[in-house]
């Protein structure tokens, strides 16, 4: 335990995890908000889609160009001004509560929705700039997920319950508010680090094209996102059909879909505590075994007679799905060099952006044909297939990694020596 926690003595790190943490359950906070009163003031699952479409779907596109544009500014005045935007975003919303134009919140919420995507990735880079050094990005990787997995398991019950009880409008200030408190603390924090960039780069076009130049020249590197970006898809299939799925095919109440979305969400808190756990085993193996967990979980829960049974699966692939992310995201920074942290991670968070839009269409296509079992048999076989293509395809690469860290780093593997990573993904 005291060695799962050093990270949290290294200058600027308890800031840059608050900051990460305070990010995922404003997005949560902030996006059943405005589910709430998108829907109530125009009665339109169409516009509704069409937020989401702005929140998820369009950052992919923006998020690199914006990566790129800030990569290399110093991190105590692009990380606060960057969780500033997204509160001055909320409070803009918030006035449109009481004056609703759909297209204005349509616009601002996909605005919102690139910075939040840009913010996520230059923490991360940040976080790395002050882990590696020290030998503790595992370590530190591990809190970061400890974060993400409880704001993901607290943040819709919050969001539910604040604007049940104070209504939307007072949970957007409130969003806006906590974006305030991270943007202020970050600015006091003078040790955050600036992430390194190739010194001979003008112009953020030239850094985004030479982005996307580094992820292709390296094999392992392209191919492990290659592979998450497929897995991607099949990891979303069953997300439009759960509903029906819970409450037709398995005859469940409202309830009874709540339990089984929270046990997903407390399997994700306990993957994140295991990963915490075994900081030596290789990450390949890791990627294998909690993608595996995954496609196993989705055929269960497919196959599953009853509510108890899903919910079981369910926990296993959560618990899956809480390894395999922050696995996948520990290797991809492994795999990086510390010029192009950012401008990588931000890819990472295009594909977790835009991947997803494809697996919603399958999922509800096969339903609509078929039915919700069907769905997640098809979840579950596609995340399968996947990783017997990722782990041949990543067979006898050698595993370099180009991130330089400190002498209490784990010692380089080899992805042949492991049987190759496997895919990846679930949350951002």
């Amino acid at each position: 335990m005291a060695a799962a926690l050093r990270p949290l003595r290294l200058p600027a790190f308890p800031t840059l995890g608050s900051a990460y943490l305070v990010n995922e359950l404003g997005n949560w906070l902030g996006e059943i908000a405005l589910a709430v009163l998108v829907f109530d003031q125009t009665d339109s699952t169409l516009a509704t889609a069409g937020l989401f479409l702005g929140v998820h779907f369009a950052p992919a596109f923006l998020t690199p160009p914006l990566v790129s544009r800030l990569d290399g500014v110093n991190a105590r005045r692009v990380l606060p001004a960057l969780y500033a935007t997204e509160a001055g975003a909320f409070a803009v919303l918030a006035l449109l509560a009481e004056d609703f134009a759909l297209a204005a919140v349509l616009a601002i919420a996909t605005f919102d929705g690139a910075i939040a995507s840009a913010a996520r990735a230059l923490t991360r880079a940040s976080a790395a700039a002050v882990l590696a050094p020290a030998g503790q990005l595992r370590e530190g990787n591990a809190l970061l997920n400890v974060a993400f997995t409880a704001g993901a398991a607290v943040g819709p019950a919050l969001g539910g319950v604040v604007v049940a009880g104070a209504g939307v409008e007072v949970a957007l200030l409130a969003d806006a508010a906590s974006f305030i408190c991270v943007a202020a603390l970050l600015a006091a924090t003078r040790s955050l680090p600036t992430p390194a960039t190739e010194p001979d780069e003008r112009g953020w076009s030239v850094r985004l094209r030479r982005g996307f130049a580094y992820v292709r020249e390296r094999a392992p590197l392209r191919r492990l996102l290659s592979a998450q970006a497929a897995a991607f898809v099949f990891f979303a299939t069953v997300i439009p059909i759960e509903v029906a799925f819970a409450k037709e095919t398995l005859d469940a109440s409202d309830f009874g879909y709540g339990l089984m979305l929270a046990s997903w969400g407390t399997g994700m808190v306990v993957g994140s505590l295991v990963f915490a756990a075994v900081r030596r085993v290789p990450l390949p193996a890791l990627l294998i075994v909690s993608t595996l967990a995954i496609g196993a979980a989705y055929l269960g829960m497919g196959a599953a007679p009853s509510l108890a049974v899903a919910c079981t699966a369910s926990a296993i692939g959560g618990t899956g799905n809480g390894i395999q992310w922050v696995a996948l995201v520990t290797a991809v920074q492994e795999l990086t060099r510390a010029t192009y942290q950012a401008r990588v991670l931000a890819l990472l968070e295009a594909l977790a952006s835009a991947m997803p839009g494809i697996g919603f269409l399958l999922g509800g296509a096969v339903a609509a044909v078929l039915d919700p079992r069907a769905s997640f048999a098809v979840a579950g076989t596609g995340v399968l297939v996947v990783l017997v293509f990722a782990i041949a395809r990543l067979r006898g690469i050698e595993w370099h990694p180009e991130l330089e860290q400190g002498p209490s780093a784990p010692p380089a593997t080899s992805v042949a020596g492991h049987g190759g990573p496997g895919t990846a993904l679930s949350g951002s």
